[in-house]
């Protein structure tokens, strides 16, 4: 009989912190993406012999953020330390980071995954540096964008020895502050691992400590994933997955090997403790090297660094100032503003989108119609030209205006719409680009009137046909007038006096 199992997953995330320095040195965050490769570097990030360490205090600033926002019981007392193994991209050939006494302890996240709210424990919130980058290279292949910006040396032939493969190594990014988030094994499924994954980037984004860019690296995501029989509390064997460059890699991946590992025990086989890679093109999982043990890292405290103490003051001070987060607003939203949890949840996805809506409502635009032109109109125009909310030229204020204008029956909502795209083009208000087009309607009921009896006048055949009960005729009415008024015919009052005319005796 064949056993039915269940999915035991923890996610590691590592996010790096968007500080101006690095973690123990003075070396530019930025340069660690922008400079060439291997020059943004110095003597304590590199590794030689007998340069020592500072703390960086806005790192630790902003993983208090993060500790705090996930629900973290926040520790007083911190100790950083060696962790040690070889890797070629490992420059000192051990990794700073902590260990017993990480920052923060005990914390949690809600999700929601398919109408149903899950809540997450996390095991643990610490600080580390991170590590340099490797670029592998397959036989036969060079990448000419790593040759242009000098990863071999002068004189290096181009039909040298990485022509049969091998790895290049930068280490501009050794150094970066890092934080590792380390949720509990409460997960069970690889949408599920989404769903935290993705809060986890909305929250470290609404914080301003991350831009939650998984292709640049800023953000990786690690699920330790096994099986076990439904019902079952004792553990399986888990493998770590690596090489997942988006949320739905990650949810593909951890499916994937799910499935595989289902497999094997159906079969009779074992699982291998293992660290696995994630292979885009096939869409499958395949082995990298054996899984190591904490106890193989050979953990003690950093001699180089004294134990960090953190205030209950600096603390307190640091949650006042967190903003409102994702859940929070969305839940506001809908309390206050009758928005739907679909529509909150839109606006809530990024902080800027929810900040410049706050602004609109502010100057007098109603929430649910502001939504409803943001969700259906301007995210099309910012989709379009791949502009983010921060950069466009349409404020909160000339929104609210064009709304104004089609709530007052100055223009009609399909008028509108031409309007703001060309306040999105050119940055001009409403009211000077409907001035110009002359896009004003004509809600002058006497002269509307005047039209619609001239239609009926020129068109007997058809009134007559209306009138014998062909009441399909009144689209062909409101057509023809529109026609004669070139568009600018308010809608609902040619609606009401055609009505009227129409209804009158012979």
């Amino acid at each position: 009989m064949t056993t039915t199992y269940e999915a035991v997953i923890g996610l590691e995330i590592h996010a790096e912190l968007m500080t101006n320095t690095k973690m123990f040195c003075g070396c530019r965050v930025v340069d660690s993406v922008e400079a060439d490769p291997n020059t943004a570097v110095c003597p304590v990030c590199s590794g030689m012999p007998g340069m020592l360490p500072v703390i960086n205090r806005r790192a630790v600033e902003f993983a208090l953020r993060v500790a705090l926002a996930l629900n973290c019981e926040v520790q007083s007392h911190n100790i950083f330390a060696r962790k040690n193994y070889f890797y070629p991209d490992l420059p000192k050939a051990y990794q700073i980071s902590q260990y017993e006494l990480p920052l923060g302890l005990n914390g949690w996240l809600d999700v929601e995954v398919a109408g149903e709210t899950r809540r997450i424990g996390i095991r643990r919130v610490h600080m580390e540096e991170d590590t340099g980058k490797l670029t592998h290279l397959e036989r036969g292949h060079l990448e000419r964008g790593h040759l242009e910006r000098g990863h071999l040396e002068r004189g290096h032939s181009q039909s040298g020895h990485l022509e049969t493969g091998g790895s290049l190594v930068d280490y501009n990014r050794s150094g970066v502050p890092l934080l590792e988030i380390v949720s509990e094994p409460d997960i069970r499924s690889g949408e599920e691992a989404r769903a935290y994954a993705v809060a986890i980037r909305q929250i470290l984004r609404y914080l301003n400590v991350n831009s939650g860019d998984m292709e640049k690296g800023v953000l990786r995501v690690e699920p330790n994933i096994s099986v076990r029989p439904a019902g079952s509390q004792t553990f399986g064997t888990r493998t770590e997955l690596k090489n997942l460059n988006s949320f739905r890699s990650l949810a593909e991946g951890t499916a994937y090997e799910i499935e595989r590992q289902i497999g094997i025990l159906n079969a009779g086989g074992q699982i291998v403790q293992e660290t696995r890679g994630w292979h885009e093109g096939r869409r499958e999982t395949f082995s990298q090297r054996t899984k190591e043990e904490a106890e193989d890292y050979r953990y003690f405290p950093e001699p180089d660094l004294p134990p960090l103490h953190i205030a209950p003051e600096w603390v307190e001070a640091i949650r006042t100032s967190l903003p409102e987060l994702p859940q929070s607003k969305a839940a506001r939203y809908m309390a206050d503003w009758g928005l739907s949890a679909y529509e909150a949840g839109v606006v809530t996805e990024e902080r800027a989108v929810a900040e410049w809506l706050e602004t609109a409502v502010a100057a007098g635009g109603d929430p649910k119609t502001v939504v409803n032109w943001l969700i259906n109109n301007l995210f099309s125009l910012m989709n379009e030209h791949k502009q983010s909310i921060e950069a466009i030229k349409v404020t909160p204020a000339g929104l609210v205006d064009l709304i104004k204008l089609v709530d007052d029956a100055t223009i009609s909502h399909s008028a509108a719409k031409t309007v703001l795209a060309e306040m999105y083009s050119r940055g001009a208000t409403a009211e000077t680009i409907v001035a110009a087009k002359g896009l004003a309607q004509i809600s002058d009921a006497d002269a509307l009137s005047q039209i619609i009896n001239q239609t009926l006048v020129d068109n007997p055949d058809q009134v007559q046909a209306y009138r014998d009960g062909k009441t399909t005729l009144k689209g062909w009415f409101v057509g023809q007038v529109m026609k004669a008024t070139r568009g600018k015919a308010n809608p609902a009052l040619v609606n009401q006096l055609l009505n009227q005319a129409l209804s009158d005796p012979q």
